[in-house]
């Protein structure tokens, strides 16, 4: 199948770099709702089967135009939320941002059971993204929408699929309404085929000229 993984817009707490993370979250902001509004003439050409988008009230919002152009509901899965920020919840400060970020990567990386202070581990935070991925699979849609979150996206990506890497995936932050296009299934693998509209190839790929500064922590809830 085809997945398409979409950032939600830009809300408050994107302005204000806070992590917030819980439901129902912050709404969109007027140029959320203009990204939002947008996705129908830049995914007008895939066709989609269904689109779903997590418990939070941003991501609702932002699949909503996309939904109304082919006439489907928004299905709402618990298991696409974004990462609980646990005691880090509303901060912004850069210790706890770099906290957060560093806890998501570290899971890409193979230590799952670390969690989030006061939060989730990374064992659980898979378990529930894999499982809302491999139920939407078993719909047997042949083009899916999941509008989801920054921090998720990037931290599933770098461990699930093939050609994603720890390093490309925390060096290439998705911009709010950013695409990461996959083909797959959740037995066979996943394949990314753009980042954000950049091509990537064969296994493990590093894309030159793309990385941040050394060190950057880019918070994306």
């Amino acid at each position: 199948m085809r997945l398409i993984l979409v950032r939600h817009g830009q809300t408050p707490s994107n302005v204000g770099s806070l992590l917030d993370t819980d439901e129902p979250g912050a709404e969109l902001t007027d140029l959320g709702h203009a990204q939002a509004a947008a996705l129908p003439r830049a995914l007008g050409h895939e066709p989609v089967d269904a689109i779903y988008a997590s418990t939070l009230i941003r991501t609702q919002q932002t699949a909503a135009p996309l939904a109304d152009a082919f006439g489907f509901e928004v299905q709402v899965r618990d298991g696409l939320r974004e990462v609980r920020a646990g005691d880090l919840e509303m901060l912004g400060d850069h210790g706890s941002i770099a906290t957060y970020m560093h806890t998501v990567f570290s899971w890409s990386k193979g230590d799952l059971d670390l969690r989030m202070p006061g939060g989730e581990s990374g064992s659980e935070v898979y378990a529930r993204y894999d499982d809302a991925l491999r139920g939407i699979a078993l719909t047997g849609a042949g083009t899916a929408v999941v509008v989801s979150h920054g921090a998720i996206i990037r931290s599933w990506c770098a461990s699930r699929v093939e050609n994603v890497t720890v390093h490309h995936a925390e060096r290439n932050p998705l911009n709010n309404t950013g695409l990461v296009v996959l083909e797959g299934d959740p037995d066979v693998g996943w394949t990314a085929l753009t980042w954000e509209g950049h091509a990537l190839g064969g296994p493990k790929l590093e894309e030159p000229g793309t990385e941040g500064p050394a060190g950057e922590e880019v918070l994306e809830d």
